[in-house]
């Protein structure tokens, strides 16, 4: 067979199997056999050198009638797949039941119209649905971690620092230090039941090395050392104090050692709950400068050294194991002159001009001292040049 016809016979298969894609499942039978007929007659006017039918055969890269079996009878399979939650242990099913469930929702309508009601009417609603009227809970937080103040505070003699001892006011004043000591004694006995190793001499530095802790922490505005520096009660009005202020504090030197002039201890709610407060006298030298939010000073001065005498409480929840000293406290006594008001700044108004009351006087005056004297009877013209000059 020559090579026209072979080109005729792959043209005719070619021609077949377009024709077997375009019919029906029905139609592809008789056409399929009359493509298998084609694709032998196709292998058989092939003509292979030195090779027999069955070897050329296999030489063929591909059998058309496995393409057409691809093509038409593909390999696949359909697969449904679904999302399936459900667990393979059956014991689940109460909880998978339990996946969704009705929420009760509250009528916000009602809650709405809840406080424009007259107490009779929520009174009524309450018993339909048969639920308690609520409790006015009118009571007010209570911290017992402190007292909420000083109690039985020290009333400082008048003078304090600056009376000598050889005077008579002076030793009024020591001999009234001698009758409160008696008290104060027996309330330290009161602490050292509790701390036996309790010193009040080693006391005195701990309070004052607590004191210039806490201005220091004041000034760098450490909130959180300075909670556990000062009790609950002093905080919010030492930091009230300092609200859009610029502090600057500097402890300089003690004049006088520091002592406790006043120990008191009290009971709160029982006779176990134990709070012991100590008021000590501080003499020592300070500065202190106060600015305001723009930066400009309001009171002091970081330049000048002043003498400052302060009586100082310090207290502590002795009945806590874990209780420390803490500031509490300042006692600022009644004879004290009151102290410079610190200097506000204030929005300038604006200035609007006005005028001097006597600009118009003035103006008139000048005005009369400006015209020329009248003439003299003496000096009088002829008649004619009067008349020209009038």
């Amino acid at each position: 067979m020559t090579t026209n016809t072979q080109a005729d016979v792959s043209e005719q298969v070619l021609t077949s199997a377009t024709v077997l894609l375009s019919y029906g499942p029905s139609g592809r039978s008789a056409e399929f056999d009359r493509l298998t007929a084609l694709e032998l007659t196709l292998f058989e006017t092939t003509t292979f050198p030195e090779a027999s039918p069955r070897d050329s055969i296999s030489r063929v890269g591909f059998h058309l009638s496995q393409l057409a079996q691809g093509l038409f009878r593909p390999s696949v399979q359909q697969v449904r797949w679904m999302k399936n939650n459900k667990h393979w242990l059956p014991k689940w099913k109460a909880l998978r039941r339990r996946k969704v469930i009705k929420i009760k929702l509250p009528e916000f309508e009602e809650m709405r119209r809840k406080d424009q009601m007259t107490p009779e009417e929520m009174r009524t609603k309450l018993k339909e649905q048969g639920v308690a009227p609520d409790r006015p809970w009118n009571e007010r937080p209570m911290v017992i971690s402190c007292s909420g103040g000083v109690f039985e505070p020290y009333l400082p003699p008048e003078g304090d620092g600056k009376v000598s001892v050889l005077t008579k006011a002076g030793a009024v004043q020591r001999m009234r230090r001698l009758e409160m000591r008696g008290k104060s004694y027996m309330n330290l006995r009161k602490i050292r039941a509790y701390e036996d190793e309790f010193d009040l001499v080693e006391f005195a530095d701990v309070a004052q090395d607590l004191y210039v802790e806490a201005h220091k922490a004041l000034a760098n505005r450490d909130e959180e050392k300075l909670q556990d520096l000062v009790t609950e009660h002093c905080y919010p009005i030492i930091m009230e104090n300092i609200e859009r202020k610029t502090l600057r504090w500097q402890f300089v030197r003690s004049l006088e050692p520091p002592r406790a002039v006043h120990i008191r201890c009290t009971d709160m709610i029982s006779k176990e709950n134990l709070f012991a407060q100590i008021t000590m006298r501080f003499h020592s030298q300070q500065t202190l400068a106060v600015y305001d939010r723009f930066g400009r000073l309001m009171h002091g001065n970081e330049a000048i050294i002043k003498d400052v005498l302060e009586y100082v409480v310090f207290e502590k929840h002795i009945s806590n194991v874990y209780g420390t000293w803490r500031l509490h406290s300042k006692i600022i006594p009644d004879w004290q002159p009151p102290k410079e008001p610190m200097r506000k700044t204030f929005v300038k108004p604006k200035e609007q001009p006005e005028e001097a009351p006597g600009a118009t006087e003035t103006t008139t005056t000048t005005v009369k001292e400006t015209r020329p004297p009248p003439p003299s009877p003496s000096s009088q013209q002829p008649s004619g040049e009067t008349f020209a000059t009038a």
